[in-house]
């Protein structure tokens, strides 16, 4: 299985604390059957993304786990302003390794009323937009209709493992259940930052993926499809969302 969103980099972000947790974490997650993990540290106003001095981080953390699981370095990219027209300007400085891919994290407080245009001009830049656990954000769980429209607009969308299996409530779990049953859910990710709560494990949530939407869009869901972004090329399972 592929992970394209986990925090796994130690003392850069709010995820381990520690080289050893990180280790630990990458032992967890290759016991779960992960061979490769997206590196994704936040670039937001409290946390600076330094590309250079992340790869020097990763490398180090390679050298300390060995050959599995396998690592990429990306970047939870919060959505502002600022942060669109860097992007916008030197977009490999935050996309998945050297693809067109981009994981867009939404705030919590508020959604921008011209969101559907900063999709589109990230895509006019030729990157795919990635957005990150809509099931998650309070804004998008009264309103999931609008991921729909933002997936026909190319968007892909990426929901957190274990909202399926009840980790985070009893709201994100129906609608990141609402996203697989209308074909909106492209990726499942750990989005791991722990190992007590915030778990490397897919393992979990693509097991009741099986139940809810069958094996070959679950399996789609950590291993074609991320393998594919991953390798920077088109996804291999992408329906066309069911709009109601």
């Amino acid at each position: 299985m592929f992970d394209i969103h986990c925090h796994i980099l130690p003392e850069v972000d709010d995820g381990p604390k520690s080289w050893d947790t990180a280790v630990e974490m990458c032992r967890m997650a290759a016991a779960d059957g992960i061979t490769h993990m997206v590196a994704t540290p936040h670039a937001n106003n409290r946390y600076n993304y330094d590309r250079e001095y992340l790869r020097d981080v990763l490398a180090q953390l390679r050298g300390r786990i060995g050959a599995a699981p396998e690592f990429t370095l990306g970047c939870d990219f919060h959505l502002s302003y600022e942060n669109l027209e860097r992007v916008l300007e030197q977009p490999h400085l935050y996309t998945i390794g050297e693809t067109n891919y981009l994981l867009v994290e939404l705030s919590n407080y508020g959604v921008p009323i011209q969101i559907a245009d900063c999709f589109m001009r990230l895509g006019d830049r030729g990157l795919t937009p990635i957005l990150t656990h809509p099931e998650r954000n309070p804004i998008l769980q009264q309103t999931p209709q609008r991921v729909l429209e933002w997936v026909e607009q190319g968007c892909l969308v990426q929901v957190t493992a274990s909202a399926l299996t009840g980790f985070w409530g009893e709201r994100p779990e129906i609608v990141a259940r609402w996203l697989l049953d209308r074909s909106a859910v492209h990726f499942l990710a750990t989005d791991a930052h722990d190992t007590k709560r915030r778990v490397p494990i897919l393992s979990q949530g693509r097991d009741i993926a099986v139940r809810i939407v069958g094996t070959e869009y679950a399996h789609a869901l950590v291993e074609s499809n991320p393998a594919a972004v991953v390798a920077g090329q088109p996804i291999p399972y992408s329906p066309r969302p069911v709009l109601d």
